[in-house]
């Protein structure tokens, strides 16, 4: 298993829950992680056909007649057995009783929300971090980490990438999406998918996706909602301030990995991503996901946005998970040559938002960190390797 940041995070979780629920994608580890975490736990997992059957029909005698030291995996399958969890964690009013985790978060969260409100600790957990997949490939390059992305199977069986991504993309859409749309759609979806990747690091333009497909604006909102409930894509809001500006109101469009990004893309190897048209636009994708994984694993909300006016004077990410009065300015360039044009709108936006000059940061594939002016230039490398102190 590669170690994973969540770990001790969900091992702190359970300390001050009675129960813990762990999301995330499909195959990022969730099983593993909660085994691993808890290894004297019973462990439960209701794709088991017969185990399933006796949640659904006797959810009392199913809890009441095993430990309370339970791991359910794939709970969602079992909605009467939340009421059950409420009742016996608030007998015991013990922290660690259950732990919760599933691959349709969609359900899974609904029962949370509908059971179970304020006795959960809910976790997220995405695929690999840069920095987690280098302790098990340390020779591995940011651009291959692009390519490939962070879900652990294919570090850890190396399974041919091609191979994962369309056996992912079934399971996917046969089996988490497929209860939400008709048969007939399910083609169309697999469509908007790789549009949505077309789309990257744009803006959210529900018109035009519908327009393009043929679909309606409805069913186009409907979709991008089950793409974000199962942890596929993530939109960037814009930066709103008390700026005497018009301010973009759209938010963007971003993949949590860039690995089934580039697979909707068609893009096969690093020279492939290197010369595609949307380089740009996926290292940009690369630094914003990694920096929201950053802060998952250190259990904090990131509060991420971007900047645009009409003036189309604009800032890749605006950070204010740290501090709300002085945020964390960022453009993101795929060069390696670093242009003083590249720090212009730092500059004016900094200015605007009285941001000091060490918040101030282009990050591009350049080897070392150095200073330009006012302006600090950051390999991206260590941007993405960068550490975050975990809630206290």
């Amino acid at each position: 298993m590669i170690p994973r940041l969540l770990t001790e995070q969900v091992k702190r979780s359970a300390a001050w829950f009675p129960i813990v629920s762990v999301t995330g994608p499909r195959q990022s580890g969730k099983s593993t992680l909660v085994q691993h975490a808890f290894p004297d736990y019973t462990y439960l997992n209701l794709e088991d056909p017969e185990l399933r059957n006796q949640a659904n029909v006797d959810p009392i005698s199913f809890i009441r007649n095993r430990s309370t030291r339970l791991i359910i995996d794939e709970a969602q399958y079992a909605p009467d057995l939340f009421s059950m969890l409420q009742v016996v964690s608030d007998e015991t009013k013990q922290p660690g009783q259950f732990i919760l985790s599933g691959s349709q978060n969609f359900l899974l969260l609904k029962q949370i929300k509908q059971s179970l409100a304020g006795r959960v600790g809910v976790l997220k957990l995405l695929p690999l971090s840069y920095a987690e997949t280098l302790t098990a490939r340390p020779e591995l390059t940011i651009e291959e980490f692009t390519l490939t992305g962070g879900y652990p199977h294919l570090h850890s069986a190396h399974v041919p990438r091609g191979i994962f991504f369309e056996s992912y993309l079934n399971s996917y859409i046969e089996r988490d999406v497929a209860d939400y749309l008709d048969v007939r759609n399910l083609t169309m979806f697999r469509t908007f998918l790789r549009l949505c990747a077309q789309h990257v690091g744009g803006l959210i333009k529900e018109t035009t996706f519908a327009n393009e497909l043929g679909i309606t604006y409805r069913t186009v909102k409907s979709w991008m909602s089950i793409l974000e409930s199962s942890y596929i894509t993530f939109s960037l809001p814009p930066y709103f301030g008390n700026l005497n500006k018009r301010l973009t109101k759209t938010p963007k469009l971003y993949f949590y990995d860039t690995g089934l990004l580039c697979h909707l893309l068609r893009i096969e190897t690093v020279q492939d991503l290197q010369e595609h048209p949307l380089f740009g636009e996926i290292i940009e994708n690369l630094v914003i996901s990694e920096t929201v994984k950053r802060y998952y694993n250190a259990l904090k909300t990131p509060e991420l946005y971007f900047y645009r006016d009409d003036s189309k004077i604009e800032v890749d990410l605006i950070d204010c998970t740290r501090s709300q009065t002085k945020p964390e300015l960022i453009e993101i360039k795929s060069g390696r040559m670093y242009h003083d044009r590249f720090a212009k709108h730092l500059r004016s936006i900094g200015t605007l938002l009285n941001v000091p000059d060490e918040n101030r940061t282009v990050a591009m594939r350049v080897d070392k960190p150095y200073t330009d002016h006012d302006v600090n230039i950051c390999p991206i490398r260590e941007l993405l390797l960068k550490a975050e102190d975990p809630v206290s």
